[in-house]
């Protein structure tokens, strides 16, 4: 019993950053996966990061334990945070396209969030995960998660990192390189069709008798769902890109909190 009070508070520590990162990481924290699952792999895979490196230096149960947690969630949180907003790129690029297509208003449930979410961006996501499982990124996310005790070990100088503002300063870059990835994906469509409205509003100085509300809309819907269905093929090395970025990311992230850069 001695040895087992002397361990319980890494085990719980291990456990708080592991589950932190399945609440909100892409695909594990999705409302479709049973909460049971959730929990039973976050404890199983506890456990297996606690049998390598949880009884090597015991954590002592006193007042510094409550901020030990809270730091232990914040990095799964951080970590998890930042593979989702990777996984929001398809939405935001969904919603550019949709904008320009003339689907802004018919958003969608999206089943992963339970929130609206727009139509083209719904369909992307559902690509999008997948190929994360063709690609067994799942299987590297959680290695990924798995791996990040050797990075940042149970003690860690996390809070001196947002203090220094480091941590605040990677993530508001992850978020400006969100975007540009986005706009590179809906730039193809959101190209032809802004050539599209200039091509309309020729006509209407051409011919004016043309009801230009009448034509460009149905043509916009043509052409911008015909170039959607021409470019689905290269999703597959788009998303593949994808991925890599995300991993390089967390992998930048864990750099940070670690100071190694």
């Amino acid at each position: 019993m001695e040895l087992f009070y002397q361990l319980l508070p890494t085990f719980l520590l291990v456990l708080c950053r592991i589950s932190a990162f399945f609440v909100v990481t892409p695909v594990f924290s999705s409302r479709n996966v049973p909460m049971q699952f959730k929990i039973g792999l976050a404890v199983m895979i506890s456990f297996i990061v606690f049998a390598a490196i949880g009884t090597d230096k015991p954590v002592p149960l006193d007042w510094q334990f409550v901020f030990a947690i809270i730091r232990e969630t914040l990095v799964g949180v951080l970590l998890g945070f930042v593979a989702y907003i990777f996984f929001t790129v398809v939405q935001i690029a969904g919603s550019f396209m949709d904008i320009q297509i003339g689907f802004g208003l018919s958003n969608i449930i999206d089943p992963m969030t339970g929130a609206s979410a727009p139509l083209l961006g719904n369909l992307k996501f559902m690509l999008a995960v997948m190929l994360f499982f063709a690609f067994n990124a799942h299987h590297m996310l959680l290695q990924a998660i798995m791996d990040s005790y050797d990075w940042i070990p149970i003690m860690n100088d996390t809070f001196a990192k947002m203090y220094d503002g480091q941590i605040s300063t990677f993530i508001v870059q992850t978020f400006s390189k969100v975007f540009g990835l986005a706009f590179q994906i809906a730039a193809p469509v959101v190209a032809v069709l802004f050539l599209t409205d200039v091509g309309l509003g020729l006509l209407t100085r051409v011919a004016p008798q043309f009801n230009i509300f009448v034509i460009g809309v149905p043509l916009k819907i043509i052409v911008g769902v015909a170039l959607v269905a021409i470019l689905l093929p290269e999703m597959l090395t788009i998303f593949h890109d994808l991925f890599v970025n995300m991993f390089r990311t967390m992998e930048n992230l864990m750099n940070v909190i670690a100071g190694k850069s």
